[in-house]
């Protein structure tokens, strides 16, 4: 039989290798969620492009994707800077979270083997280990991993790349958080895993939605500790 065009197209993954313009942009959009690059700090296309070796226009054509992110803002004729913590945007990628991973801990209650369960164990011991030596950034890598652990042994790793897309805004507020915040994301992480171990989909279900609801106490405390970070007043509430 002769194949069809749609049988001999190429996956999109294979066929799309990381362009100068992706490389820059996860280089910025890293440091802009790790708070490396901080509210309002100034961003020059010529200088970004000086350090990383490359022309303008890829540089370009990265802020103009992050700015369509939210995360930076471009005013002609007047300087590029990093954006103050949007909450709104923090509270829209916290539902897009809850609702996708409620799902997934569903899922994954009725399918992880023995064997993912304990390799779940295994890194929440190592989160353990990076918030006794306050390595921060390395907790907050391994924080990602269980979730996206999660995901990809319940067959779901589509899941983890929708809330990867949309988790940054709420990244930048539980960085500033890590300090108070990794030994309860640590603890929760336990109660899980107990989940998962029970075969309990409402409990795991459960579990990830109260984990992932801290965000809104770090909002209020950061209002408090770190105001200048958000760069407008908190929302009026409704009576």
């Amino acid at each position: 039989m002769t194949p069809t065009l749609i049988q001999t197209l190429p996956s999109l993954e294979e066929a799309r290798p990381r362009t100068i313009t992706d490389q820059i942009f996860e280089a910025l959009y890293a440091r802009v969620v790790n708070l490396t690059l901080p509210p309002g700090a100034k961003l020059s296309e010529a200088e970004v492009a000086a350090q990383m070796g490359v022309s303008r226009q890829p540089v370009r054509d990265a802020f103009y994707r992050l700015s369509q992110l939210g995360f930076i803002q471009i005013r002609p004729q007047r300087a590029t800077t990093v954006t103050p913590i949007s909450e709104e945007a923090v509270m829209q990628a916290y539902f897009i979270r809850t609702a996708l991973e409620e799902a997934t801990m569903r899922a994954a209650a009725l399918r992880l083997s023995e064997v993912d369960l304990d390799r779940l164990d295994q890194l929440i011991d190592r989160q353990e280990a990076a918030i006794k030596a306050d390595r921060r950034a390395e907790f907050h890598a391994l924080d990602d991993q269980f979730h996206h652990d999660i995901c990809r042994s319940a067959g779901l790793e589509f899941v983890w790349t929708l809330v990867k897309d949309n988790k940054g805004h709420m990244d930048r507020a539980r960085y500033l958080s890590l300090s108070y915040g990794a030994s309860t994301a640590f603890v929760e992480h336990r109660e899980i895993l107990a989940a998962l171990r029970a075969r309990d989909p409402k409990g795991a279900a459960v579990a990830v939605r109260n984990h992932l609801s801290h965000i809104e106490q770090i909002i209020a405390r950061l209002r408090i500790d770190q105001p200048e970070v958000f760069g407008t007043p908190a929302p009026e509430t409704r009576a």
